[in-house]
């Protein structure tokens, strides 16, 4: 049995309108904040949506705290990010490379143009959060991050060494190393601790372990684990659960995103067990974010018990339904 104060999720997707509210539930059990990505269509821009649609989350769910972050475009101001500095529930801005991922098609074209927004970051110390792939059709889709790290993120943190940054659901041994000598902080997703590419072929063709950024090589598991549980406070919880309609993943689409939080916590346990490494769950789970996102750890406690339970084989989603990692298969930890 493990007892851990309540951990965070520090990277999480809600979508919105009726899938939000039949998914909202499955975080808000485990998780006492979470940082909500503005993906949404339309995206949320501006400090007055993401308030507005923090307020419809807290409407379905008044468990926890949905922390909301802006979706950074070429038309985001320094205005922007003032608001974002005197606000209590707005505290990041997201930076996706256009076309990166899920609705990211208004994501950032040309750096330059937003560069003063990162130097307006950096002065009023708002952080950035970053999906770390290059979208450059003829770069290997399985080296996008290590090519993102080398021709993106270097310049930016040299030109704003003191910008707050967090590279978000790392996937490779590269990524582990730049956060290791670098002035940034990573999330690490339980299904990137658990999987490498070769579960994208399970049974056939599998879209259910399709994710962006995708799978990475065994030896990249390797070295987010040993990431994961070195007790190194730049690493930390963010799950990036991402759920889509079985519809969507089941199609030519094939939409990115894997849902893992009916069992997040459960799943980030079963992967530090495996390396004997559980006293180092509470740090990564629960004290790191808080510390870099300079908020309050939390003090109540939750308790995970070694007992197998069977994931169901899907979840309502609106008026859809949703396949959650695992479907049908067995979870090792149970959250009591």
């Amino acid at each position: 049995m493990l007892k851990l104060i309540q951990p965070d999720d520090w990277h999480l997707h809600l979508r919105d309108g009726a899938n939000m509210t039949s998914i909202v539930s499955a975080t808000a059990r485990c998780f006492a904040r979470a940082i909500i990505m503005p993906n949404v269509k339309p995206p949320i821009t501006t400090v007055a949506q993401a308030l507005a649609y923090r307020q419809k989350i807290c409407a379905v769910e008044s468990r926890f705290n949905p922390l909301m972050t802006l979706y950074l475009t070429q038309d985001t101001s320094i205005s922007d990010i003032i608001q974002v500095k005197n606000s209590e529930h707005v505290i990041a801005l997201k930076y996706y490379p256009a076309g990166a991922t899920t609705n990211s098609e208004l994501g950032v074209k040309n750096l330059q143009q937003v560069w003063g927004i990162f130097e307006a970051m950096q002065q009023h110390d708002v952080p950035l959060l970053i999906h770390g792939e290059v979208t450059t059709a003829h770069i290997d889709i399985f080296d996008r991050e290590k090519v993102f790290i080398h021709e993106i993120l270097d310049p930016i943190l040299t030109h704003f060494p003191k910008l707050r940054v967090v590279l978000e659901h790392i996937t490779t041994q590269e990524a582990v190393d730049y956060v290791l000598h670098h002035n940034i902080s990573a999330t690490i997703t339980a299904h990137h601790l658990l999987m490498n590419r070769n579960a994208l072929f399970e049974g056939g063709l599998s879209p259910h372990h399709y994710c962006l950024p995708v799978l990475k090589r065994e030896h990249h598991r390797q070295a987010l684990l040993e990431a994961a549980t070195s007790g190194n406070p730049k690493f930390f919880l963010g799950t990036d659960s991402a759920p889509h309609a079985q519809s969507d993943k089941e199609s030519k689409c094939g939409c990115a995103g894997i849902y893992t939080a009916p069992a997040a916590l459960a799943l980030y346990a079963e992967a530090f067990e495996q390396v004997n490494a559980l006293d180092k769950l509470e740090g990564f789970a629960s004290f790191y974010g808080a510390d870099f996102y300079q908020l309050p750890r939390n003090t109540q406690k939750i308790t995970l018990e070694k007992s197998t339970w069977k994931m169901p084989l899907n979840f309502k989603f609106g008026h859809q339904k949703v396949i959650p990692f695992r479907a049908g298969t067995d979870i090792y930890w149970k959250q009591n």
